[in-house]
């Protein structure tokens, strides 16, 4: 099987776990017989709106397999990030939700909510219904000199009804009002990695997500193994024409991949499927399963690209065959 030969899973959540209220079908079985074969589960998120405790609340009452110290988010990271530059007991503006305050708070730190406080850093993640009202909070704060620390840079983020705005998207309100760039906690930075081989203790770890800009690239970043999941955010034709840093070491349907041998692949070939260059183009010839299919098409296209990316065009052909 897959896991085999990793100790630990360190899995998003947005589009590989679930999407907004619901499981994505199959997901959390899949766990429940990975830690069975015992490879122990983290759950590595860039939301930092929930606590620990209501995002493994939320995993279990989805059926998957999971505790508050399974759960490793880039509220975490952030408030660690934080800690290490200021001195305990600072007053930290906290743009964001629940789950950031209680990690900032854990870290020896006091979060407030208002620019007169004098904070020392301002530190944003998502949450519903963040206000304009504490977006100006944080402009003024760091106009005022404190560090800007943000969760994460996502630009959007699946839910059930579709992609929604993300962190990377708010983000820009107190970085475009103060000419200031935030220092990055979540993926694909490496704080986040690090907090999460910390809290796990990993030894060899494969980064399991559904984005190629943070999961995969983060993997990367770390130089430890990936596998994208197409459930999420990225599609077919984003993993063919993917740059190095984005290319991630195996592509599964889902999380079932886990559970199942990995084929060989080779020099365009898996399963039943070949690619082949025809004046510039990708081909695909032969036939079984879709993923098969883009395994091989995916070694193809990246052997052709090298250090750089193929234009989608070039490989129209494979993505009118795979669907």
């Amino acid at each position: 099987m897959l896991i085999d030969g990793y100790d630990t899973l360190l899995l998003d959540l947005d589009g590989v776990v679930y999407l907004g209220d619901q499981a994505v079908p199959g997901a959390p079985e899949a766990l429940e017989r990975a830690q069975g074969q015992g490879a122990r589960l983290a759950y590595v998120t860039n939301n930092a709106s929930r606590t620990p405790a209501a995002i493994a609340a939320h995993l279990r009452a989805l059926g998957a397999p999971a505790g508050a110290a399974d759960v490793v988010t880039s509220a975490q990271a952030a408030a660690r990030l934080v800690a290490e530059r200021v001195p305990a007991g600072s007053n930290v503006l906290v743009v964001g939700g629940s789950g950031l305050r209680l990690a900032v708070r854990a870290r020896g730190l006091r979060p407030v909510s208002t620019a007169a406080e004098s904070p020392v850093a301002v530190v944003q993640g998502i949450a519903p219904g963040l206000s304009y009202g504490l977006l100006s909070e944080g402009a003024l704060a760091v106009r005022q000199g404190a560090l800007f620390v943000a969760s994460n840079g996502d630009s959007t983020m699946p839910t059930g009804r579709g992609e929604l705005p993300g962190n990377g998207s708010m983000v820009r309100v107190i970085a475009t009002a103060t000419g200031v760039e935030p220092v990055y906690a979540g993926k694909p930075d490496p704080p986040l990695h690090r907090e999460s081989m910390i809290r796990t203790g990993a030894r060899r770890p494969l980064v399991v997500g559904d984005r190629l800009d943070t999961d995969i690239e983060g993997a990367s970043n770390a130089k430890v193994d990936s596998l994208l999941v197409l459930t999420g955010v990225a599609t077919p034709v984003d993993a063919l024409t993917a740059e190095p840093r984005h290319r991630p070491t195996y592509i599964g349907e889902d999380l079932g991949a886990l559970l199942q041998p990995y084929p060989e692949v080779r020099d365009g070939a898996c399963g039943g499927w070949r690619a082949r260059w025809q004046d510039g183009v990708l081909h695909l010839d032969g036939d079984g399963s879709r993923i098969d299919g883009l395994r091989a098409a995916c070694d193809a296209a990246w052997a052709a690209a090298g250090e750089g990316r193929l234009e989608e065009d070039a490989v129209k052909p494979v993505l009118e065959r795979i669907g």
